[in-house]
């Protein structure tokens, strides 16, 4: 009995390792499921106003640069590749109006109102338009796709930042949509695009109603109007 008592002391390490080893497998596993999920679902995003331009129209021009984004994030969790980033003076009004106008053929069709408050002035943002681009699709299209009636977008400025809301009654719980695997990526992308460009996201729900906050750095210095249309105008390029 002493012998056997011995050989399963013996073999605890060996348990332990094995466990840890099941374990971390999982989690590799996992990571990479969330990775390509997160993947498909920005190139579906791109994708979907293509598919719902109106008859005889032009895409709006950066929707295929949308879709280059998502791929270079694929890239990136798939083989480390560094993810790109390229910040440059923007006029905000162009890029987020831009954004209010890939998602109108969509909000119409989902039965929704899609309004822009435009209190920014002339303001430019040092930022990469691709992924800012990326950020205002998958708040825009959560609000269409999971919120009431009527979807409105309000851009302001302070002393050193742009603010960006996105807001909707009635929207789905954010719980709800985190439960599901396939939900929830959207948020996790704008939060990521904020931090890496210095600025704040964040989500508040005043008495039901949800509201998105998109806060990104302005240019440090004047620039030419031309000089900030140019960073939208590269998306077309």
């Amino acid at each position: 009995m002493r012998a056997l008592a011995e050989v399963g002391l013996a073999a605890w390490p060996l348990g332990l390792a094995l466990v840890a080893a099941l374990i971390g497998d999982r989690l590799v596993q996992a990571r990479r499921r969330a990775a390509l999920n997160r993947a498909l679902h920005e190139l579906r995003r791109p994708l979907q106003t293509l598919a719902l331009a109106p008859a005889g129209g032009a895409p709006a021009p950066s929707a295929a640069h949308l879709a280059l984004a998502a791929l270079d994030d694929l890239d990136h969790e798939i083989n480390g590749s560094p993810r790109s980033l390229i910040r440059r003076p923007v006029a905000c009004r162009a890029l987020v109006e831009s954004a209010v106008e890939r998602w109108r053929a969509p909000a119409a069709n989902a039965r929704r109102s899609l309004e822009l408050r435009w209190r920014a002035g002339a303001a430019v943002a040092l930022v990469d338009p691709r992924r800012v681009a990326q950020a205002l699709d998958n708040l825009i299209a959560n609000a269409i796709e999971h919120g009431g009636l009527r979807v409105r977008v309000e851009v302001t400025v302070g002393a050193s930042r742009v603010r960006i809301t996105v807001s909707n009654a009635a929207l789905r719980a954010l719980e709800d949509v985190r439960r599901d695997v396939r939900h929830g990526h959207g948020l996790r992308v704008v939060a990521s695009v904020a931090a890496a460009h210095g600025g704040r996201f964040g989500v508040q729900r005043p008495a039901g109603a949800w509201v998105a906050i998109f806060e990104l750095p302005l240019a440090p210095t004047p620039i030419t109007a031309a000089e900030a249309g140019q960073g939208v105008a590269d998306l077309a390029a």
